[in-house]
């Protein structure tokens, strides 16, 4: 293995954040080299992000909270949790969008028991956990949906609900603010119809091994390039408004919306 330090911020890099990313990160890698931390000068693209999270020369990085919960900790360490300034977002915390088609025959909620739901991923904590707790206290201990379509990104999600392939899915309020203003043919279709209970947003992590030498130079770095005047456009497309430092107690909530699903008899999204 490269002893090379690795940058990824794959959980928002769509073709139309690349450069903000890009950006974000360029600023956060100067300061770093100017603290004597030897930063990668670019981000790393492509490849699992399962094993990027678990790089042991990972120096920043983004994960979903339900991935962190659930196999990454003690592996990496929690650098910061952004703060988003889009609809549905509150401070450090998130929730997800439940989303339908507009040209639908269900109304409610309930309504949707036999359609066919997509996720993203089944370690998703905006597509499957959260939206696991929505569906738990009307599940009444059964199989709810018909059918449960696992496409890979809520950006296909999305695109499966607006074509019709899917009757509903949960979106993450922050890919579902990017995708309404960079991709509005996927949402022009559709209408959220619930939102899913708030937890911690996906944090901003780095290798458990590297953060005794240098989480504060990290952290210091990140706030530094979130108040910088030359970052604000950078920042408005992410719809970065700052960040927070969260413990890993925080995280917990994540954990407890997964046990109060198991609790009402509703452990599987199904």
């Amino acid at each position: 293995m490269t002893d090379a330090l690795v940058a990824s911020l794959g959980m928002y890099d769509f073709p139309w954040t690349a450069a903000a990313n890009d950006a974000l990160w360029a600023a956060v890698a100067e300061r770093l080299r100017a603290a004597g931390v030897d930063a990668p000068h670019g981000l790393s693209r492509g490849g699992d992000l399962r094993e990027i999270w678990r790089n042991p020369k990972l120096i920043f990085g983004q994960t979903c909270g339900y991935p962190y919960i659930k196999q990454l900790r003690g592996a990496v360490a929690l650098i910061a949790t952004p703060i988003y300034a889009f609809a549905g977002c509150q401070g450090s915390s998130h929730r997800s969008v439940i989303v339908a088609n507009i040209r639908r025959t269900r109304r409610a909620l309930v309504d949707f028991a036999g359609a066919r739901a997509a996720i993203n991923g089944r370690d998703s904590n905006s597509g499957m956990n959260l939206f696991r707790a929505t569906i738990a206290p009307i599940a009444q201990g059964r199989a709810f949906f018909g059918q449960v379509m696992v496409t890979g990104s809520h950006e296909a999600s999305l695109a499966a609900v607006s074509g019709g392939e899917a009757d509903i899915a949960a979106i993450d309020c922050v890919s579902f603010a990017l995708l309404q203003h960079w991709r509005p043919e996927l949402t022009q279709n559709v209408e959220t119809i619930a939102h899913s209970p708030r937890s911690p947003a996906l944090p901003f992590i780095m290798s458990a091994d590297l953060a005794k030498a240098h989480l504060g130079a990290v952290r210091a770095a990140l706030f530094a390039a979130l108040e910088d005047p030359a970052l604000k456009a950078p920042r408005a497309t992410l719809g970065l408004a700052g960040a927070e430092i969260l413990s890993d107690a925080d995280y917990d909530r994540v954990a407890r919306i997964e046990q109060d699903a198991i609790a009402a008899g509703y452990p599987t999204l199904a």
